[in-house]
């Protein structure tokens, strides 16, 4: 389901708010039970909203600097969208997005990857297969694992929104026993719509960055100066869309799908129809094309389109990597 935009609109979702208070409640709860200790150090990034903020990019920089330091990272995820509950560690020669969801397949590429929907028999999976620490790409409302470090993301431009609880806004459970649960906030991109969350955290004592994500030179270089077709089934397609047009690619067409968007061959024809027709190129981002894979029918838009890698960076990268490894040692 694509999210309301009235979510993102300052005072709105009064009349949702009784059931956004249940919501909420049951959240809060939920986030409240224990949780079981991994035996090795867990690392959790985190989206206090729905919809795309940078999770995954941020997951696969820790992942890097967990690499250099010399630790042996494994990322573990639910594995959205997928049909295979876990735990099994992901295999991209012979899994689909279908089988194990787009971001697995992605974290996949960069370190071992596990699948679990039960996050306690994931990271003992992941422990007794060699993980020196684990890196969650998802999961900071469910209890199940206690974290060594938790770092909530957030889209600068969108922030909160409204600052109300599914389904009457954005937020997946009240702001407050979310922030008690998070040690790092880092807003990515410009910030002008987070003011409000950087002001909570700063007074909570919470460790904030700013981040930016740097789209793929060598991709930008080679779109030169065609005119592109961008399409994108993420969790906020416009940040893909920012991300090209401020480096310089021209978006003649922007086209937006729901977050984990399943591709019909109606839609990829249309999609292909449309480019050739104006002339355009195809852009998509890196989990659309993963889940583009292992379907025939979507094979030729797969091969039309290209995918524009980004890469996280915190603004004070020396800072970030220090939280990461103090995480590290300390667990």
């Amino acid at each position: 389901m694509r999210e309301p935009a009235f979510w993102w609109q300052p005072g709105t979702g009064r009349l949702l708010q009784p059931f956004a208070a249940v919501y909420g409640a049951v959240a809060t709860t939920r986030m409240r039970l224990r949780s079981r200790r991994a035996g090795v150090p867990v690392i959790c990034l985190g989206n206090l909203t729905v919809g795309g903020a940078g999770k995954t990019p941020a997951a696969l920089t820790v992942a890097h600097l967990l690499h250099a330091a010399r630790e042996r990272p494994f990322f573990l995820t639910r594995g959205y969208g997928g049909r295979l509950a876990g735990p099994l560690r992901v295999n991209p020669a012979i899994h689909h997005s279908a089988d194990v969801g787009d971001e697995p397949l992605l974290l996949a590429r960069l370190a071992p990857t596990i699948v679990a929907r039960d996050r306690a028999a994931g990271a003992q999976f992941a422990q007794f297969a060699g993980a020196s620490v684990i890196v969650m790409d998802d999961g900071f409302q469910n209890p199940a694992l206690a974290k060594n470090l938790t770092v909530v993301v957030v889209d600068g431009r969108r922030g909160i929104g409204n600052g109300r609880v599914i389904p009457a806004g954005p937020l997946r459970a009240p702001l407050g026993i979310q922030l008690d649960r998070a040690q790092a906030l880092v807003v990515v991109g410009p910030a002008e719509g987070a003011a409000e969350i950087l002001g909570r955290a700063e007074q909570r004592g919470m460790t904030t960055f700013r981040a930016r994500l740097e789209p793929d030179r060598n991709i930008i270089a080679a779109i030169g100066r065609r005119k592109v077709l961008a399409f994108a089934g993420i969790g906020n397609p416009d940040k893909f869309f920012a991300t090209l047009s401020e480096a310089g690619v021209t978006v003649a067409e922007r086209v937006g799908f729901d977050d984990h968007h399943r591709f019909t061959a109606a839609q990829a024809q249309d999609l292909l129809a449309r480019a050739r027709a104006a002339n355009l190129m195809l852009v998509t981002t890196e989990k659309d094309l993963m889940r583009l894979g292992g379907d025939p029918q979507l094979a030729e838009l797969a091969e039309h389109a290209s995918a524009l890698p980004v890469r996280f960076v915190a603004d004070d990268q020396d800072r970030f990597r220090q939280m990461v490894l103090n995480a590290v040692k300390s667990g």
